[in-house]
């Protein structure tokens, strides 16, 4: 692997690089291969496990700064693990996982708050986010680019949690939602040097210039999404660059063009992480995992309340649909809205924080999609499977690890399901979906555009 030499020259005065270490770790083909789990969706443990089974929790083998992240000792097969597929874990890059210590450092996280992930796609740290805040708070995922919404979603959906808003904006469309959040993530959109060592194509369509575009870029993003941010609120910037232009550069810009304190974090020697006095840098000769850097701030000024007003509700569940509604969901803390037969469901708390969002911004997708009302009965989404809304006394039906892979790929699926009509397919008791049990046969209702496209 030959580096930009460019580079190299660029970085040599940073804190914490060694040339020779930093050459070595690139040129050496090592891979680090690191999950997050997911808190709400915890996973067993079990003798001789079949071949895809990425075998959680792994011991001795933890994330020092995040408290749900694992190494692997080496890459299973994540296509055909069905625990992978119900949400169960996220393959996530382990330096990007120190967002949670950005978090936990910086905020309150018992209190309701109002996050927005700027630059969401795929869904790594809005899912993290997710797992962090309270379940009375809401964060805004968004994805600028329209053609990587789709995915977001899917991992939104197959993480489980209802709190959530899918957003396809422009940073500048925020400006509409003045001092709205507590908290902004951006990980920005940058030149990528970070992840040389997982995508050695990166190397060819780095320069000097692409550097200076990234940094304008990244600013005028920064510039855009300010306002949305609360006094008091905190901004979390990182990138996956090496460079400079894109990280210590954009702390003194932030800090001497907006009003916004540097927020210092506390860092375990032992975790090897860089203070530059600007932020922090990973280094992939020091610690496990790719470059990476990070940097937290704090608005002082502007307003510490947002004026929300929505002018009309969306549509309304009459009584006799929230009666067959309540057959299948808990209905404690959500409530019901229709877009022509399909049902979402929104918590209470944050109601008419959603009802807001839906009138101000380009909205995706919203709580947890229920089903359909057709012809007075519910065709259940299969992001009612992925939630935790589900009623206990659900039909399941209990698979095999093969059989759990034939339902993934969307293949025919000879069960041992009694119970006729729908029924909540699940692994190691885990929902992967739904499956509609008729005489003679099983439908299966696996979403096509995720089910799995090749065989074993």
């Amino acid at each position: 692997m030959q580096l930009p030499l460019k580079l190299l020259e660029s970085i040599k005065d940073i804190t914490g690089f060694d040339k020779e270490a930093f050459q070595g770790v690139h040129e050496s083909g090592e891979q680090v291969t690191s999950v997050r789990l997911n808190p709400f969706k915890p996973v067993k443990q079990f003798p001789n496990p079949p071949a895809g089974w990425a075998g959680f929790p792994i011991p001795d083998s933890k994330i020092p700064w995040c408290e749900t992240g694992f190494y692997l000792e080496k890459r299973p097969s994540f296509t055909f693990d069905p625990i992978f597929h119900a949400g169960c874990y996220y393959v996530q890059e382990a330096s990007s996982m120190f967002l949670e210590q950005a978090l936990k450092q910086t905020t309150d996280l018992s209190k309701p708050l109002k996050v927005l992930d700027l630059c969401a796609a795929p869904g790594g740290k809005s899912t993290h986010i997710q797992s962090l805040i309270s379940k009375d708070s809401l964060l805004v995922s968004n994805e600028v680019i329209r053609s990587r919404v789709n995915i977001l979603k899917d991992n939104i959906i197959k993480w489980g949690c209802g709190n959530v808003v899918v957003t396809n904006n422009d940073p500048k469309d925020f400006a509409r939602l003045e001092n709205y959040f507590d908290v902004i993530v951006v990980d920005a959109p940058c030149s990528g040097s970070g992840l040389f060592r997982r995508d050695p194509e990166a190397i060819e369509e780095w320069s000097e210039g692409n550097v200076q575009l990234c940094s304008q870029r990244q600013q005028r993003i920064l510039a855009d999404v300010l306002p949305a941010l609360k006094k008091n609120g905190v901004l979390i910037y990182s990138t996956c660059s090496y460079s400079k232009e894109e990280d210590e550069n954009i702390t003194d810009w932030l800090i001497r063009e907006f009003s916004l304190d540097y927020s210092p974090l506390t860092i375990r020697p032992d975790w090897r992480i860089a203070d530059t006095n600007k932020g922090y840098r990973f280094w992939p000769d020091k610690l496990q995992g790719e470059g990476f850097f990070l940097a937290c701030f704090r608005k002082t000024a502007g307003d510490e309340v947002a004026v929300i007003k929505s002018r009309e509700l969306p549509g309304q569940l009459n009584k006799k649909e929230l009666e067959l509604i309540k057959e299948w969901v808990e209905t404690d803390t959500v409530n019901f809205v229709r877009n022509k037969n399909t049902v979402y469901a929104w918590p209470k708390n944050v109601f008419n924080d959603f009802n807001y969002l839906l009138e101000k911004m380009n909205v995706i997708y919203s709580g947890a999609r229920v089903g359909e009302l057709i012809r007075d009965k519910l065709v259940p989404d299969h992001a009612l499977a992925m939630s935790s809304l589900l009623k206990i006394n659900i039909s399941k039906t209990e698979v095999s690890y093969e059989q759990a892979v034939r339902y993934l790929q969307r293949k025919e699926l000879i069960t041992g399901a009694v119970h006729k009509g729908w029924n909540l397919v699940t692994y190691l008791d885990r929902p992967l979906g739904w499956a509609n049990v008729l005489p003679g046969r099983v439908n299966n209702y696996y979403p096509k555009e995720l089910r799995i496209l090749k065989d074993k």
